[in-house]
């Protein structure tokens, strides 16, 4: 239990800036009470002492606003940070080394009992402050959940997924970008340490096009000084690009 305890201290400490020791660690925040309440609640739950296990999972979100159902399977080393509002269903599972912000559900859409109605969450992942997971599907490793999306499909592992409902920013083949930015540090609020990558991709375009525009000038001044070279002003159309007048920098102003 001890050693439970000093894991979960130690990833609140790595994750959040803000916290200075450990005896604020312990001390003030409540995703770690829920947790050590949840431990509680979930033994006597798969004892089938059902009654015990709810009556203090229902303590616990008086204390913390943080619900967890004592059915939840959740791994070593999961860190809520702030955590009011989070609701956690029954037959969800959150794997090792998650991080879960304010306002997060993990619900079920589905109504048969006994069926596996809540989200799976594999090892890593981040899951924003007030997104939805509903449903009964899995989230892959590594995968983020950006704040106040709604997710009703699965995540593939390293994926990103923003949006209402929720589209995949990132698919597999994407798995190597998104391991360099990971290597970067930790993503807080499942945002990374690079840009939405739809924003890169435009300013991509932009920066292409904008060499582009670049090279024509380029090519219309060697034409120009050719032709006079050569005493054949007329073969250089009045209307041809000389001068460039791409604003690189103010389109990619309006994209961050």
């Amino acid at each position: 239990m001890f050693e439970r305890l000093r894991e979960d201290i130690d990833c609140i400490l790595e994750r959040d800036p803000a916290a200075r020791s450990r005896w604020e660690a312990l001390t003030c925040y409540p995703g770690l009470h829920a947790l050590v309440l949840h431990r509680l609640a979930h033994w006597c739950w798969t004892r089938e002492w059902h009654w015990v296990g709810r009556f203090i999972s229902h303590i616990a979100r008086f204390l913390t606003g943080i619900e967890i159902h004592p059915g939840a399977t959740i791994g070593r080393r999961v860190f809520i940070d702030h955590g009011m509002g989070v609701v956690v269903g029954e037959t969800a599972e959150i794997g090792d080394e998650c991080t879960i912000y304010q306002g997060v559900t993990l619900g079920g859409t589905a109504l048969t009992k006994g069926a596996k109605r809540h989200p799976t969450l594999g090892r890593g992942v981040i899951v924003g402050a007030n997104s939805q997971v509903l449903g009964g599907f899995t989230v892959g490793e590594g995968a983020r959940i950006g704040s106040s999306a709604v997710v009703v499909k699965p995540v593939p592992a390293g994926a990103t997924a923003v949006g209402n409902p929720a589209r995949i920013l990132h698919a597999e083949t994407d798995a190597q970008r998104e391991a360099a930015a990971a290597s970067m540090g930790f993503s807080a609020y499942g945002v990374t340490q690079g840009d939405d990558p739809v924003s890169q991709a435009m300013k991509g375009l932009i920066d292409n096009a904008s060499g582009h525009e670049h090279q024509i000038a380029l090519l219309w001044q060697a034409v120009a000084q050719l032709s006079r070279a050569q005493t054949q002003p007329d073969c250089v159309p009045r209307d041809a690009q000389q001068q460039e007048h791409f604003d690189a920098e103010r389109l990619s102003q309006l994209l961050k």
